[in-house]
């Protein structure tokens, strides 16, 4: 189908890829426990949006960029890595455990939390480079449009794990409306969520290419 082999194993080896827990998992996890159902679709959405700037720039080759300028990758790893450690002292100090804002400024939250979500993920240059390693696989070599083929893909991928995404949000909604009672167990939850973003944003400084 448009240019590409294997598609149901493309399916099933994305999807089991989505339900692996990583940073955006857990910024989602976070925003849905502490902000609700809202706050976590819109992390959802932010961390799809900058999933498909990933998708488009390894199509039209700009990812490869990362795997041939060390300067380049390092950059990124590092603005990434930072914003990490940001997102995660702000998680690991904070001693709210649910959304407590006006109205008239709850428009303004979600809008935040969608372009945090839009960064923890634009700014992770292993997202990069496992689209530009792993989309390609599935292009048939006979095809003309190769970059149409690796599109679709990409698309493909990212509605999946979009569609993950929200189920995570309502499921993490559900699971902690139903502890509503244990205020201790949602504060520290999300301090180990902030602590496993300053651990994520360690390894990342540390890492190589």
């Amino acid at each position: 189908m448009l240019g590409t082999h294997d598609l149901w194993l493309f399916i099933v080896s994305g999807l089991l890829l989505n339900i692996t827990p990583g940073v955006d998992t857990l910024f989602i996890l976070n925003r849905s426990s502490s902000q609700g159902f809202r706050a976590g679709f819109m992390a959802a959405l932010g961390i799809s949006t900058g999933c498909m700037i990933h998708i488009i720039a390894a199509t039209i080759g700009l990812s490869a960029l990362l795997t041939t300028s060390a300067m380049a990758f390092s950059i990124i790893k590092f603005i990434g890595a930072s914003y990490l450690l940001y997102i995660g002292f702000m998680m690991f100090r904070s001693s709210k455990t649910t959304l407590h804002v006006k109205t008239k400024s709850l428009q303004q939250t979600l809008k935040t939390i969608f372009w945090q979500g839009f960064l923890t993920n634009i700014l992770n240059p292993k997202v990069a480079l496992f689209f530009l390693a792993f989309l390609p696989q599935f292009v048939d070599e006979q095809t003309v449009h190769k970059e149409l083929s690796m599109l679709f893909l990409g698309i493909l991928f990212d509605i999946n794990g979009t569609v993950w995404n929200i189920f995570v949000a309502f499921i993490a909604t559900a699971f902690l409306n139903k502890m509503n009672g244990h205020s201790n167990f949602a504060f520290w939850f999300n301090r180990t969520i902030g602590a496993l973003f300053i651990s994520l944003g360690i390894k990342l400084l540390m890492e190589e290419r």
